[in-house]
């Protein structure tokens, strides 16, 4: 009898054991699925993401390149005058380029309004990229312009009343106009000019000047 319960006992450990072993072997093949799963899915947003900074790497490399040369449009003014002045100051070039400018720089940033020429000189001359357009241009152009200059710093956005072109990019003693917002000409543009040799002030802030009403960004 005693040989008989042992028999028992015995067997019942042995299904008991197997029983649980099923158990394990199932929960490490749910947990491969799992983690394989999520591995799978983190292994694609490092391939997007990777692929998204080679994409970007690649595209600052060509914009350098591009602005490495000459572009094709840009008028050069080297003879432009730089003495702080008060009050208006009459300029030869619309928008101005340079020239004698207040004391003051305005603030780098997005504007909805117009800012004042004398100020923005100043801007310039700190090394900024100034870009004006006619308020006629229409919501569609003037969102592609906020989004060409995104989160740079260096730069001043705005609309200019009565300029002849849609748009005129602007740095110290230099010109680029451009009949459309998307003109490829103007990332290069702001690639080589903002901070660029033309700056007769490097590294002087485009902040802790006056900020003119319109600040968008």
């Amino acid at each position: 009898m005693n040989k008989k319960r042992s028999q028992e006992n015995q067997d019942r450990q042995a299904r008991l054991a197997a029983i649980q072993a099923q158990q394990r072997a199932g929960e490490r093949k749910r947990n491969a699925l799992i983690f394989g799963g999520i591995g799978a899915v983190i292994l694609a947003i490092i391939i997007a993401v990777t692929l998204v900074i080679v994409s970007q790497v690649q595209d600052n490399r060509e914009r350098e390149a591009q602005a490495s040369q000459p572009i094709e449009g840009v008028q050069e003014y080297p003879d432009v005058t730089f003495e702080h002045v008060d009050g208006p100051v009459e300029y030869e070039q619309s928008p101005p380029v340079g020239g004698d400018h207040n004391p003051v720089w305005t603030n780098c940033g997005v504007y909805t309004e117009p800012i004042p020429n004398e100020n923005s000189v100043h801007s310039l001359e700190h090394g900024a990229v100034w870009i004006a357009y006619n308020p006629d241009i229409g919501q569609a152009e003037i969102d592609t312009l906020t989004e060409l200059v995104g989160e740079r710093s260096y730069v001043l956005l705005s609309p200019y009343p009565d300029l002849e072109s849609p748009v005129a990019a602007s740095a110290w003693g230099i010109q680029l106009t451009v009949d459309s917002a998307d003109d490829p000409r103007l990332a290069t543009f702001l690639t080589k000019y903002i901070q660029g040799e033309q700056t007769r002030e490097p590294g002087a802030a485009c902040s802790g000047g006056i900020t003119p009403a319109g600040l968008a960004s």
